[in-house]
Order: structure tokens, then C-alpha cells, then sequence
């Protein structure tokens, strides 16, 4: 006995490739359960069909041979339960999502579910500044360097000005703290994302209080650091700025610069 293979058939018999790549499409930008009434087919069947078409594109990309990896966290459900995803950063598509948590032990089972050849290929890892993450990174692909993506660098840099801000407010008393409520937001933008009315904001919260004022400065002038092409100049504009840091006494920036 043979059984002849066509061409035509989806790798599930009871539908044809053209149809399965048509829903498969459709579902890229449309929910399962609109695709389903569109088609007039069941949500279980566009369900199934979609899981076709997904493999069917994950063959055809191979298996992930990345040279440049990010790595972050999403959150499940209620609660505090993690899965981790990390994405090929050239080719711009996540390679893997898995872990039960954001522990080392769930990070090594990326690499370890990569073969050797092309762990050793990873050169730059891209992470949050999560411990395990860089651990992990630093123990499987010791070649690689870890990068500090710009995000979590500037979200600290926001705390550490949220956290003075916080501070003065608490230190004053009527109605110089009048001034600094409801300003958090504003503090927090740049400047030139500013409006008119954010601005005048602006000018009588510093014109009330000198230390958000300097706060504010060595916000703003830190975000230079990311026009820098040249790693020496950037290094040394870094310096600089944490330099003249040490004349303001701010205590939640000296922290900042010293992590």
C-alpha cells in the first residue's frame, strides 16, 4: 500500500493549505472570535487553524541561531507569576517563552535548550538589571556582553527623582507644598514633550523650590548620554555629569550613579 502525498492538503487533512494560510492571516490582525464570524466557522476550529498556520511559519524560519538576544519578563495572571521571553534582536521575533518564574534555574533552560554551536554564537545579551537574568547570561554565554537596556536605565534615573521629589514634600509644611502636588508627571517628562501649561508648571515649581530644580537639571542632562556614539566621550560626559553630581547632595542620584 502507498499513500500519496498532496501537495494541497494542510498537514490536518480536512482543510486545504490555501485555506489554512487564508485564516491564518486573517488571524494576525483579527481576534479568533471575529475571524470565526467572518468565516462562519467555529472558534474552536479557527483556534486550530491558527495553531497550523503558526507552525507552519516557525518551519519555515528554522530553528534560532541569534547573535544578539533580548531578555525580559511578562507577567501571568493574577499574582506575582512570570514566564520569560527572549527575542533574536536582528531578525526582531521572540525564540523562546517559557520558565515558571524569573529565577536563574527558569533562565538556564533557554540555553540549555539551544545546542552549544550556536549558544557560543551569542554575543550581546539585552536585559533589565535583574541579578538572575545576568548570572544566567554570564555562566551559559560567557562570550557575550550584557547590555542595560536603555528603559530600566531611565526608570531608575525616574525614581531617584520621584524619590526627591517625595522627600521635599515631606519636609515642607502649608503652603510651600502647594507647589510640588500633582507634579509628579510633569517633573518626569522632558521638557520638550512639554506643553505650554506644563511648562509654566514648570518655571513656578523650580522658582519654589532649588532642589527639584537641580533634580530636574541633572535629569534632563543625563538623557545627552544617548547622543553619544563615541564609548570614550560617553564615558567621560558619564563622569562629568556624576562629577558635578556631588556639589547638589542628592542623595537618591548618588545612589543612581553608584549602581
Amino acid at each position: 500500500m502507498k499513500r500519496e502525498r498532496l501537495a494541497w492538503l494542510a498537514a490536518n487533512p480536512r482543510y486545504t493549505r490555501r485555506f489554512v494560510l487564508a485564516v491564518g492571516r486573517r488571524c494576525r490582525t483579527s481576534t479568533i472570535k471575529d475571524v470565526a464570524a467572518e468565516m462562519d466557522l467555529h472558534w474552536d476550529t479557527v483556534k486550530e487553524i491558527d495553531k497550523l498556520y503558526m507552525q507552519e511559519q516557525l518551519d519555515l524560519a528554522g530553528p534560532p541561531t541569534p547573535t544578539a538576544i533580548g531578555v525580559d519578563e511578562i507577567s501571568i495572571g493574577p499574582g506575582h507569576s512570570y514566564r520569560i521571553v527572549v527575542s533574536d534582536l536582528i531578525r526582531k521575533r521572540a525564540i523562546w517563552f517559557g520558565g515558571t518564574d524569573r529565577t536563574e534555574a527558569s533562565m538556564d533552560l533557554f540555553y540549555a535548550s539551544i545546542p552549544t554551536p550556536i549558544r557560543a554564537g551569542i554575543r550581546l545579551v539585552v536585559m533589565d538589571m535583574w541579578k538572575a537574568f545576568r548570572n544566567s547570561a554570564a555562566r551559559n554565554a560567557p562570550q557575550a556582553k550584557i547590555v542595560y537596556d536603555k528603559f530600566h536605565v531611565i526608570r531608575h534615573l525616574n525614581d531617584a527623582l520621584d524619590t526627591v521629589r517625595k522627600n521635599e514634600y515631606r519636609r515642607l509644611k502649608g503652603e510651600s507644598r502647594h507647589f510640588i502636588k500633582g507634579q509628579k508627571y510633569t517633573l518626569l517628562s522632558r521638557r520638550e514633550n512639554l506643553g505650554e501649561e506644563g511648562h509654566a508648571s514648570l518655571d513656578l515649581l523650580f522658582k519654589a523650590n532649588r532642589r527639584l530644580y537641580k533634580a530636574y537639571l541633572l535629569k534632563e542632562q543625563f538623557g545627552q548620554l544617548w547622543d553619544f556614539v563615541d564609548p570614550k566621550k560617553a564615558a567621560l560626559f558619564f563622569l562629568e555629569w556624576r562629577t558635578g553630581l556631588r556639589w547638589q547632595k542628592l542623595a537618591p542620584f548618588e545612589k543612581f550613579a553608584r549602581m
